[in-house]
């Protein structure tokens, strides 16, 4: 038997043969409901891809939270932890994935919180380098443990030997769309 997305459909399954039963599972089956022909077997990938993400994002890393932080915010001190040197703003934007507007916007606020210090270059006034404080380097170590933790425990679900997998999966399929962005929007 297959199913009305090309690819083999076990007896009884009411999702396209997936053996999931999850909102996306539902989503493309009132899909494949109006539209039949039509392979839906990428929205059963980018829609949970997506639907994890929302959820994660909904639910906001707890550690995070209780510091005050937002996930952006955290990604910005940790770059500029991690890297171990000062960035600049454009830098900043680049390593966290970030628009500028956004970067500077977020900067702001670490900055009025005292965890970010900026200096400006002495060859050029409209460039600023960042760097951590004291105060933000300790936040960001005394936090990294726990947001682990966390993160480990939303994992839990699935067997290491899964998570390992889907790390893998994710790496190639993120890899393939760093290097093809540009081209896919072309």
């Amino acid at each position: 038997m297959t199913a009305t997305n090309g690819r083999p459909a076990a007896d009884g399954d009411a999702d396209g043969g997936t053996g999931r039963d999850d909102t996306v599972a539902a989503v493309v089956r009132q899909w494949q409901a109006v539209h039949p022909q039509l392979d839906t077997g990428p929205m059963e990938v980018i829609g949970r891809i997506n639907r994890c993400a929302a959820l994660l994002q909904q639910a906001e890393d707890a550690p995070l939270r209780r510091a005050g932080l937002s996930r952006p915010e955290f990604d910005l001190l940790g770059a500029l932890r991690r890297t171990g040197h000062e960035l600049t703003p454009s830098e900043l934007a680049k390593e966290t994935f970030s628009s500028g507007a956004a970067v500077t916007k977020r900067l702001k606020q670490l900055t009025e919180r005292g965890l970010v210090e900026r200096r400006g270059d002495a060859r050029d006034r409209r460039v600023a380098h960042l760097r951590l404080t004291d105060a933000g380097r300790d936040l960001v170590d005394g936090i990294l443990p726990e947001q682990l933790a966390y993160e480990r425990a939303v994992l839990s679900v699935l067997a290491p030997d899964g998570q390992g997998e889907l790390a893998g999966l994710l790496a190639e399929l993120l890899g393939r769309l760093e290097g093809r962005m540009g081209a896919l929007r072309a």
